[in-house]
């Protein structure tokens, strides 16, 4: 029998360098691990609550002692005792402890890191990979990486309103051929902008403020790597409409759509825009991704099921706040034939939990940033081992 024998938070950083939340689990036959919870920019009203301190003259407010004194206080001793191996009634505990639908009392960034660290000792215990752990089946697909070259919006101090030009290895054999491909568009681009100056998810923030410039700058980097654009590599956004100062309209998607090789639109309409998104998802040709609109909830995720509003989901640890919560969804969308994409937060961490995620769930894609600053190329790292780990049997997804 595996035991949690104590939990310890601690406040921490993140990559913006603010505060956040670390757990470090103990058991009872002497193994121990830590996680780091990650912190978004652009958030939607819809999420669970990141509980923060309001002492300006300590972090500006942005501090999380009062999370870390809930896991020291609280959840340490309300967890002691439990089964690492049953993973849903530690969460289910956690829940109960704070007793809001948002998680607004102990604050969701103590509850995810305490249900990841769990998570993380369960697999050490049984002497697997997490993924392995935290899978419900032995067959494993690697993600396509969605990898944010070009940084917008809230992201990088620039006149872009979109807040992330993506782009997508397309029909590649393996993870290491999609991340050649991503380097060598990467490193095209970079001789293109203006400065080499990056965002907080690692891509290129140049001095540009037209969207379409961006597009055709990266359609030139793809084509100088040696590739085809749209076929070898594709374009993806994410609009993050809720932090638009002024609404794109669906015409100007559909010429979008048309004139470049764009695959993916991510948050295109405000969360709340239910009709606008359903319009726009009736074009079957291209993936429309809810972030902000489904936040990782279930309940959300149904009604825009009902609604035919999208025909793909961002899954965020932390927009939820428990490993078991977030599976489910991820399980729903599987069944009702919506893809998954597991994400990164703009305010990440060296933790690589996500990669073992998208490989537990088999989720078809994986949005990590870019390929620079360690926490994003991190992700990419542990996916790499991942493949090496598990050989010729296990193939890239299939969008």
């Amino acid at each position: 029998m595996a035991e949690i024998k104590n939990i310890v938070g601690r406040q921490v950083f993140d990559s913006r360098g603010n505060p956040t939340v670390e757990a470090e689990i103990f058991s009872n036959n002497g193994n121990k691990i830590n996680a780091i919870v990650p912190s978004g920019a652009s958030t939607g009203t819809h999420e669970a609550h990141e509980l923060r301190d309001t002492d300006q003259k300590d972090y500006l407010g942005k501090g999380v002692q009062k999370a870390v004194k809930n896991i020291n206080e609280k959840i340490s001793k309300a967890l002691k005792g439990f089964n690492l191996f049953d993973q849903k009634i530690i969460d289910e505990k956690l829940i109960s402890l704070d007793g809001t639908e948002q998680k607004i009392n102990l604050g969701a960034n103590s509850i995810l890191a305490v249900s990841m660290a769990a998570c993380k000792l369960a697999a050490i215990e049984k002497k697997i990979p997490l993924y392995k752990s935290l899978s419900k089946t032995n067959k494993f697909t690697l993600p396509i990486p969605l990898l944010n070259i070009i940084n917008g919006g809230v992201h990088a101090n620039n006149g872009l309103e979109i807040q992330e030009f993506m782009i997508r290895p397309e029909n590649v054999v393996n993870f290491k051929e999609a991340i050649r491909r991503s380097y060598l568009v990467i490193q095209n681009l970079k001789k293109k902008v203006n400065n080499t100056n990056v965002g907080d998810e690692g891509g290129f923030a140049p001095d540009i403020n037209d969207n379409e410039k961006a597009i055709n700058l990266i359609i030139e980097s793809i084509e100088n790597a040696g590739f085809k654009p749209g076929k070898d590599v594709s374009i993806c956004l994410d609009v993050a409409a809720n932090e638009l100062k002024k609404p794109i309209s669906l015409e100007y998607y559909s010429k979008l759509i048309n004139d470049f090789p764009i695959t993916s639109i991510e948050d295109p309409f405000g969360e709340d825009e239910w009709d606008r998104w359903k319009e726009l998802t009736k074009n079957e040709n291209i993936q429309i991704v809810g972030d902000d609109l489904f936040a990782t909830n279930l309940k959300r995720l149904k009604k825009g099921i009902k609604e035919k509003s999208a025909n793909a989901i961002l899954i965020k640890l932390n927009q939820i706040g428990t490993v078991t919560e977030t599976m489910e969804v991820v399980d729903y969308a599987h069944k009702n034939n919506l893809k998954t994409i597991i994400s990164h937060r703009s305010g990440d961490t060296e933790d690589t939990f996500i990669a073992d995620l998208a490989v537990a769930t088999n989720s078809s894609q994986i949005k990590t940033g870019s390929l620079a600053r360690s926490e994003r190329v991190a992700k990419y790292n542990r996916l790499l081992r991942v493949e090496e780990e598990l050989g010729k049997s296990v193939k890239m997804n299939i969008i």
